[in-house]
């Protein structure tokens, strides 16, 4: 693999996740932050992480992060909500750049976002944490918090389908059966593949529940963190953006720009012994 760590008009900013999803992220990150250049590793050939263990997860966000850092970024983003689940405060003691999450700041978005309950979407293992209630009872600790785990909605839009699609809206419908009658004031979106799929949701969740996007919240706390440092980069058009995947580039680049909103034109293979390597 041919890689060249540093090889960036300005730090960059890493990303992270267990796919394709963590380029939602991306793309609200580029409307934010358009001149940020960004390196992003999607560990697709170790897709889908949440129906992993999370000593398993831990480990990958490790490899993951471990990979980044050669890049010298400016920080890093856990944009798999799985692995911040399984592995947020692991990776602040691990690396040496902050490391931004996206269970805290969804979190926090619901809190503001409504009073009343607050239903929340992810994987197996995302659930299974209960990362998600802490956050949200450090908030508000009198909150109800009503989790349903939905383990198919990764792979199936990973396949690049839509929320059109009737598979799709029958596994949804089947998913937020129960999340419909709990009279939710606001659902967290809890994994980086879930925007996509937005516009179905919200039809079946109706129109008095908000949705809070996990992505777009951290968004917000990266760009927080990006204040304070004394080399922020500028820029009205999309900086440079160097895409790294343990799958195939080619299908990574044809379905990515449908996730980033954005052409994918630096895409390269990184192999999952070569990740394992970063931390042997």
């Amino acid at each position: 693999m041919e890689q060249a760590p540093g090889n960036f008009s300005s730090p960059p900013i890493g990303v992270f996740d267990s796919g394709l999803g963590g380029l939602t992220l991306v793309r609200e990150l580029t409307r934010a932050l358009p001149g940020e250049p960004i390196v992003y590793l999607g560990d697709s050939a170790r897709v889908p992480y949440g129906t992993k263990s999370l000593e398993t997860v831990r480990q990958f966000a490790l490899q993951c992060t471990a990979f980044l850092l050669q890049f010298e970024p400016k920080l890093i983003v856990a944009a798999c909500n799985t692995a911040s689940a399984a592995a947020a405060d692991t990776l602040e003691a691990f690396s040496p750049v902050p490391v931004v999450d996206v269970i805290r700041p969804g979190a926090a978005a619901a809190v503001t976002a409504t009073d009343g309950p607050i239903g929340i979407i992810g994987t197996e293992a995302t659930i299974a944490s209960a990362a998600y209630e802490r956050a949200i009872t450090e908030l508000d600790p009198t909150r109800e918090v009503i989790g349903a785990s939905c383990p198919l909605l990764v792979p199936i839009v990973e396949e690049g389908r839509d929320e059109n699609d009737p598979i799709v809206l029958s596994v949804l419908s089947e998913y937020l059966h129960d999340l419909q009658r709990r009279r939710l004031g606001a659902l967290i979106l809890g994994c980086t593949h879930y925007p996509l799929l937005a516009g179905a949701i919200r039809k079946l969740m109706g129109p008095d529940v908000a949705l809070v996007c996990s992505a777009a919240a951290a968004v917000q706390k990266i760009q927080l963190h990006l204040a304070g440092l004394t080399v922020p980069a500028s820029g009205e058009t999309p900086a440079e953006m160097h895409c790294y995947t343990t799958d195939n580039p080619e299908r990574f680049a044809r379905l990515g720009r449908r996730f980033g909103g954005r052409p994918i034109t630096h895409v390269q293979h990184v192999g999952t012994d070569e990740l394992q390597a970063q931390l042997a």
